[in-house]
This record gives structure tokens, sequence and C-alpha cells, in this order.
């Protein structure tokens, strides 16, 4: 075979290898497209009040509420909702990390075509809150200064209650007293007021 005929079959592997390359590479896309349309989270606040279900874009596809959120007041309970739905979206982006890592190995290309949504529109990654503040009703005789003072860690302990008033000892008459002093000179009447007309 001429050396011609040799680099033609080459570059006709070539072609054919980088077509089946490709062929793999669009179902591999198929696939992710396919898993990455039915990627959602869940997740449910501690008390149970709350269940968000998120999908792969951080879109929110359901908020339920359980018994417990009756026994929440509006400040505490919109606190739980966004908490929650920002656990639910964290989740779903980690779940879209994980199909594009199956699918392509890694997620290198997710990663640069979030940093350029970030760059154009501002879009910010959905990160995990952190833990959940767990409400705590106060109690009757304790004012709310803010809604902060609903989620404050309370002890379980009671504060002491106050000292009792320590009691005044009485005044015992004294045995003896001094009588008034008496005025040797009888006392005027006058009238402080006067202009010294004689009115």
């Amino acid at each position: 075979m001429s050396e011609f005929a040799q680099q033609l079959l080459r570059r006709i592997e070539a072609i054919d290898t980088a077509a089946a390359d490709n062929r793999r590479r669009a179902q591999a896309y198929e696939q992710m497209a396919g898993e990455l349309k039915d990627v959602t989270a869940e997740a449910v606040s501690p008390d149970g009040a709350v269940r968000v279900v998120a999908g792969a874009g951080g879109e929110v596809k359901a908020v339920t509420f359980g018994e417990r959120f009756r026994d929440l007041p509006p400040a505490a309970l919109s606190a739980a909702v966004m908490h929650t739905l920002a656990v639910a979206r964290a989740a779903a982006a980690r779940r879209q990390a994980e199909v594009v890592r199956r699918g392509l190995g890694d997620t290198e290309l997710l990663d640069r075509v979030l940093d350029a949504d970030e760059n154009t529109f501002g879009d910010q990654r959905p990160k995990h809150p952190g833990p959940a503040r767990v409400f705590v009703p106060p109690r009757e005789e304790e004012p709310l200064e803010s809604v902060d003072q609903l989620f404050e860690e309370r002890s379980a302990v009671p504060p002491p209650p106050p000292p009792a008033p320590t009691p005044v000892p009485s005044r015992a008459p004294a045995a003896h007293r001094r009588p008034p002093a008496q005025d040797d000179e009888p006392f005027e009447e006058t009238d402080l007021f006067a202009d010294g007309s004689g009115r």
C-alpha cells in the first residue's frame, strides 16, 4: 500500500473516530439533558413546619406546610420558609453538578457556564445557608424588642427569683423625748406680701 493510501486511511480512521466520539458525546449530552430536566431536591425545616421542593435551575416546584406551622408567628414562619428554600436550592444545585460529573467526568464546563451566567446576569450560585435557627416561643411576660429574639437560645433553667426584700426594723419609741422648744416671744401675724400701704 502506497504512502498516500496509508495517509488516506489514517485520515478516514481519525474522522470516523471523531464522528464516533461526537456520537457518544451527543448521546451523553442527550442523557444529561434528560437527567438535568428531572433533577429535584427536597428540604424540610427542622421542626417539620415547612417542606420545599426545588428544581435544577433553582426554581421552586412546591412549598407545603405541616401542622406545626400553626404554632409559629409570621416572622418565624417566614424565616423557616426562606431557610428551607435556600437548603432545597443548594441541594438541587449539588444534584445538578453530580449529573454533569457523571456525564462528562468533571464539572469544568458547568462551572464555566455558571461563571458566565454570574458575570452576565448576576446570578448567584445557590449556597447552603447553614443550620436553621430554632424558634423559641417567648414567655407571656417578656415583650419582644426585635424579631431576632424569636430565635434566641433560652436556657432550660429559669432565672432565680429576685431576693425577698429585707425587712426594715421598726423604730422603737424613744424612752425620753424632749418637749418642743418654747418661743420666748409671742407670735405676730404679719402679711409678708404687704406693700406697706396699710391695705
